[in-house]
C-alpha cells in the first residue's frame, strides 16, 4: 500500500486510502453476503414470487412516474404563473422528505379514515385500500413523481431558444413543435427517468414495510428483512440480498446504453421559452399543474394539520428518539462530507479516475444489503446489536456519499483547475490549504451535500431495523408508533421529524451560501 502511494500528493493519497477502505468495506460487506447465500437453493416460492413483484411494481412505478411527468413537466416549461419558482423548487423536496413521514401522509388522505374513503363513503362508493400491491405503487408515484418532473423538465430547458424560434418562425403549431422538438427531446430523456425511478423502486423497503407486506405485496428488501428479523435465517436474507444486488448492477448496466441522443445541436443560451398554446391548452396546463400540486402538498398538509398540535403532549421516549437521531445524523453527514472531499479533490488532479468508480460502489447495494453483511461479519466477534447506532452512522454516511461526490467533484475540479498551480507555488499545503482555499470556494456544495446527507440520515429506516429496537432512532419510532395504533401521536412525531429534516438541510445549505 505504501509503494503503490508514492509520487502522489497528500490530497490524491488521501483520496486513495479512502477509496481502498470504501472498496474494501462494500466489497467484503457484500463478499460476506456471497459466502453467506452459498447458492439460491434455499430459496421458496414465495422468495422467488417477491423478486418477481419487485421487478414488476418497479416497472409500473417508473412508467407510472414518468408517463404523469410529461405533462407536467410540459406545463411547466410553456406557462409563467405566480409561485412557479416555488412550486419547482417544492418537486425537490420529496427527495429528502423522510419516507415514513410521506407515509403517514398517504395514509391521512387514502387510508380507511382518510379523506378520500369519507367522500366515497358519502357517495355510496366502495372504498379504496392503500395497503397491498397498490398502495406500494401509489406511494413510489408520489415520491417520484416530482423527481421525473424535475428530470424532465430539464429536457425541455436544454432544447436551444433558437430551434423555438426557428419553429415559431416556420409558423410550427403545437403538434409541429411536439413532433419536431419535444417528442425527439422525451425520446433522449425519457429511458434514463425511466431507470432512475426503477432503481429507486427496485431498493425500496419503508414503503413495503408499511404498506405492503401481504404475501402478493412483498419486495425482495421486505423478505430480507423478514427473514433476518422473523425467522433469522441469514443464509436465506444473503441469498436476497445477492439476488438485490444483481437486480442492481444489472438496472445500473442497462442505464449505460439506453438513452437515445436527441441531436438538437449547440444554441447561444438565449432566454426564450417555448410559445404558449391558448384554448384548451391553457386549461389543460392548468389543470395538470393543480393535480400535480393538490397530489404532493395534500398529504403533507393533512399529515401536518394532524400532528403539529399534539407534539407538546409527546411521550419522553419520543424526545429521547429525537436527540439519538440529530446526534447520528450530524455524525453520518460529517463522515459523508470528509470522505466526499477526500475523493473529490483526489479526483481534481486527474490521475486516479479508479476512485470515482469506488465512490460509487454504495449505489450496487441497498442500506439493508449492507446492514446485513455487517451483522454476518461482526457477529463472531461481538454482539451485533451493540454496534446497532455505530452502524447504522456508518451505512448512513456511506449511502450518502455518491450524492455529495456528484456535488463535489466538478467544483473540486474547477477549483484545482484555477487555483491549483498558484497555491502550489504559493506552497499553500496541509490545514492551511484546507482553511484558506478549499473550504472557502467550495462552501456551497460542502453545505448542500452536508444538508442532503444529514436530512436522508435522519429519515433513514432500514439498517435500524435489522439490528436493533430497544433504542430506537425517531423513524423506528414513528414506526412503532403506527404499529400501536396510537396514529395521533405518530402524526406529531412525523411532524417533528420532517421540520428536522428540512431544518438540518436547510441549516447545512444555507451556511454553504453564506460562508
Amino acid at each position: 500500500m505504501a509503494a503503490g502511494l508514492r509520487g502522489l500528493t497528500a490530497p490524491e493519497a488521501g483520496g486513495a486510502v479512502a477509496a481502498t477502505g470504501l472498496a474494501l468495506l462494500v466489497g467484503g460487506t457484500l463478499a460476506a453476503v456471497a459466502w453467506a447465500a452459498q447458492g439460491l437453493g434455499g430459496l421458496g416460492p414465495w422468495d422467488w414470487r417477491a423478486v418477481w413483484f419487485t421487478i414488476w411494481q418497479a416497472a409500473l412505478s417508473a412508467t407510472l412516474s414518468a408517463v404523469c411527468a410529461i405533462p407536467v413537466a410540459r406545463a411547466l416549461a410553456r406557462r409563467r404563473f405566480p409561485g412557479r419558482g416555488i412550486l419547482v423548487t417544492l418537486l425537490g423536496a420529496p427527495f429528502i422528505l423522510p419516507v415514513i413521514v410521506a407515509i403517514m401522509g398517504l395514509i391521512a388522505v387514502f387510508g380507511r379514515s382518510g379523506a378520500v374513503n369519507d367522500a366515497l363513503r358519502l357517495l355510496g362508493l366502495p372504498e379504496v385500500s392503500i395497503y397491498g400491491w397498490q398502495g406500494v405503487i401509489l406511494a413510489h408515484v408520489f415520491f417520484n413523481l416530482p423527481l421525473s418532473v424535475r428530470l424532465i423538465l430539464q429536457g425541455w430547458q436544454a432544447i436551444p431558444a433558437e430551434r423555438f424560434r426557428l419553429a415559431e418562425g416556420l409558423g410550427f403549431g403545437p403538434r409541429d413543435v411536439a413532433r419536431h422538438l419535444e417528442r425527439p427531446m422525451l425520446r433522449a430523456v425519457l429511458p434514463g427517468v425511466w431507470l432512475a425511478v426503477f432503481l429507486v423502486c427496485l431498493t425500496s423497503f419503508t414503503v413495503a414495510l408499511a404498506l405492503g407486506g401481504g404475501p402478493r405485496a412483498t419486495t425482495v428488501e421486505l423478505a430480507i428483512y423478514q427473514a433476518f428479523r422473523f425467522d433469522f435465517d441469514l443464509g436465506r436474507a444473503a441469498s436476497l440480498g445477492l439476488i438485490q444486488v444483481v437486480l442492481c448492477v444489472a438496472a445500473m448496466g442497462l442505464a449505460r446504453w439506453i438513452a437515445i441522443p436527441a441531436a438538437f445541436g449547440a444554441g447561444l443560451d438565449a432566454a426564450h421559452r417555448p410559445a404558449a398554446p391558448g384554448g384548451w391548452r391553457r386549461g389543460s396546463d392548468a389543470l395538470v399543474i393543480t393535480a400535480a400540486a393538490g397530489f404532493l402538498i395534500w398529504p403533507m398538509a393533512a399529515v401536518t394539520a394532524r400532528g403539529l398540535p399534539r407534539i407538546p403532549a409527546l411521550p419522553p421516549e419520543v424526545w429521547e428518539a429525537t436527540l439519538r437521531s440529530v446526534v447520528m445524523a450530524l455524525i453520518s453527514a460529517l463522515l459523508a462530507l470528509i470522505l466526499s472531499l477526500l475523493l473529490a479533490l483526489s479526483l481534481a488532479r486527474g490521475r486516479l479516475r479508479w476512485i470515482e468508480t469506488a465512490g460509487m460502489l454504495p449505489l450496487i447495494a441497498s442500506p439493508l444489503v449492507l446492514g446485513t453483511g455487517l451483522f454476518i461479519l461482526l457477529r463472531p466477534w461481538v454482539a451485533p446489536q451493540a454496534m446497532a447506532l455505530p452502524v447504522t452512522v456508518g451505512v448512513n454516511a456511506i449511502m450518502a456519499l455518491p450524492f455529495g461526490l456528484r456535488a463535489l467533484i466538478p467544483a473540486a475540479r474547477t477549483l484545482h483547475g484555477d487555483y491549483g498551480r498558484l497555491a502550489d507555488s504559493l506552497d499553500l499545503r496541509g490545514l492551511a490549504r484546507l482553511r484558506l482555499l478549499t473550504v472557502p470556494r467550495l462552501a456551497r456544495p460542502l453545505g448542500f451535500a452536508g444538508g442532503l446527507a444529514a436530512a436522508l440520515a435522519m429519515g433513514d429506516l432500514g439498517v435500524i431495523t435489522l439490528f436493533a429496537a430497544d433504542r430506537p432512532t425517531l423513524p423506528l419510532q414513528l414506526f412503532q408508533l403506527m404499529n400501536s395504533y396510537r396514529m395521533d401521536d405518530a402524526a406529531a412525531c412525523a411532524v417533528l421529524l420532517m421540520a428536522i429534516s428540512f431544518g438540518l438541510f436547510w441549516i447545512f445549505d444555507k451556511g454553504g451560501r453564506l460562508a
